[in-house]
């Protein structure tokens, strides 16, 4: 009989309970960092220099894509070279500059994903701004306290968002002094004494991705206030040089916003290094499974690049030279009732890679799609916090399906006993929450150091997640550690458990759990 396969292996010890903290289950890395975690990539000390040195190796290669829209319908998809971004890129560093922004101001985007997205956060790379993504699906309450807490000094918006974002001008205009010379695809304006935010910020510029109406200039202008186009603001960087800043690998390169489902969302601090040592990790795994990236390969940019995962993404396919292509329209149909031999053609005809993250694939989906789609199918796992992959299912490894697979090779990962809901790391089928360290991991929680301190114990960052570890070395999500209840009698309920039941159940569509408080019991 053939020795199970293991794709972890123990660096570190379990340990017993001690001083009011629980057990800790053996650390585990992945065997493709047997002889130590993969060496950064030389000469890449930030994002920028992801960006800029493959300019240098493939300044003809196709970079960025859309679809030309042709009579109302998307037609064949027009690129841009990585040259060519990169002369935008230049131009537009040069404009927000000429705006008084300096090293370390505040950039947000806020718009689904195209060229223009990529082109603002690779201009705040070159300058040493702290990139913002708001995320597209966000309310206007959560873009004006994201704007507020952030302080942010320039905001890129997609065309179709302006009016989200004018949504926020009642509330913040009594605040707003226009005494600076303003600028198109930005609004420029001065807000200081934020009292609801307990905070001061200047807002400089507000630059559209698209075009202005007349009538959104109007509305613009009643406060004092002006706004500009793309091709405008780019104007204002012509004849204009600055110095590019010297990058660290300390530098903070974005602050991403969570969601905010238990309150106000959190700035989640990631610097260069925790980037560029995903990279690393990635290209790493990659080649240990045959799957190395190359020039030729194309990635669809589907997920919103406000997330981590899709920007980290994108950044390992800038590092190769290859081609990103932004989703419009709609995909064909494709009939996946039974099995279709034409369904990869429908996908395109090279489709290899299916990346599944966010949120659980039911495994009979996954078993499916592995078939159906000709392609490998990978569930991955990670938060913000860890640079988005911290694990990622293997190709042709069938026993990880319903799991998230095994470490990358740039993290250690531990499970952590959680008493009160009966998970032990130190039983023979270790359960608890998922614990991890590494260079990946965030600076903090932008202005939160409580937060901060919340959940960084030492080296090790506690994600709230329940895991249980796979005799394969893969691990499988099953529960959440915060989602719980404490019932009169003292007993814990995990509510993603009862979920979980509740939906086997075929006639519950979707299933709302809420704890209430009753004073007849």
């Amino acid at each position: 009989m053939a020795e199970e396969k293991r794709f972890v292996f123990e660096v570190e010890s379990a340990k017993e309970a001690k001083d009011g903290r629980p057990s800790i289950g053996p650390a585990y890395r992945s065997v493709f960092a047997k002889d130590g975690f993969p060496p950064p990539i030389q000469g890449l000390d930030s994002c920028w220099d992801i960006f800029r040195m493959t300019v240098e190796k493939y300044p003809n290669n196709p970079m960025l894509g859309r679809r030309e829209i042709v009579n109302g319908e998307p037609g064949k998809y027009v690129w841009q070279t990585y040259k060519e971004v990169y002369d935008l890129v230049m131009k537009l560093g040069n404009s927000v500059r000429s705006c008084g922004i300096e090293e370390g101001g505040r950039c947000g985007i806020y718009g689904a994903n195209c060229p223009e997205w990529i082109m603002s956060m690779e201009a705040c790379n070159a300058h040493g701004l702290y990139c913002v993504p708001l995320y597209d699906t966000l309310g206007a309450g959560a873009v004006k306290f994201i704007i507020c807490h952030a302080e942010i000094t320039i905001v890129f918006v997609e065309e179709k968002k302006i009016p989200e974002v004018l949504k926020t001008f009642p509330n913040t205009t009594q605040y707003l002094r226009s005494e600076l010379h303003l600028i198109q695809y930005s609004v420029c304006m001065f807000a200081s004494g934020i009292k609801k935010y307990n905070i001061s910020f200047l807002c400089v510029a507000i630059v559209s991705f698209g075009k202005i109406t007349p009538e959104q200039r109007e509305e613009v202008q009643k406060f004092g206030l002006a706004i500009y186009s793309w091709d405008e603001f780019l104007l204002l960087g012509d004849n204009k040089q600055y110095d590019l800043p010297v990058k660290r690998k300390g530098d903070i390169c974005t602050i991403m916003y969570t969601s905010g489902t238990t309150g106000d969302p959190k700035g989640v601090m990631i610097p260069n290094n925790s980037i560029v040592t995903l990279v690393a990790g990635v290209k790493c795994l990659l080649e240990s499974v045959d799957e190395a990236l190359v020039v030729e390969d194309v990635y669809l940019s589907y997920l919103p690049l406000a997330h981590i995962f899709d920007r980290v993404i994108e950044e390992c396919f800038i590092n190769h030279g290859a081609s990103i292509g932004f989703w419009r329209g709609v995909f064909p149909y494709t009939n996946l009732s039974f099995f279709n031999p034409q369904v990869k053609q429908g996908l395109g005809g090279n489709v290899r890679v299916i990346l599944s993250g966010g949120a659980p694939l039911a495994t009979h989906v996954e078993a499916f799609l592995r078939v159906v789609a000709c392609a490998h199918v990978l569930q991955g796992y990670g938060l913000t916090e860890t640079c988005g992959g911290t694990f990622v299912s293997l190709p042709n490894e069938l026993d990880m399906l319903g799991t998230v697979g095994p470490p990358l090779p740039n993290v250690d990962v531990c499970l952590e006993s959680v008493p009160e809901m009966g998970y032990d790391a130190l039983s023979s089928t270790q359960r608890g929450e998922i614990c991890i360290r590494g260079e990946t991991l965030f600076a903090g929680y932008y202005k939160r150091e409580d937060l901060t301190k919340e959940v960084l114990v030492g080296e090790w960052f506690h994600t709230g997640d329940i895991g249980e570890w796979q005799p394969n070395g893969s691990m499988k999500i099953i529960d959440r550690k915060k989602n719980i209840f404490k019932l009169s009698h003292g007993e814990y309920v995990a509510v993603e458990n009862l979920e979980n039941v509740y939906g086997n159940v075929p006639d519950i569509d979707s299933v709302w759990l809420s704890a209430v408080v009753n004073s007849i019991l």
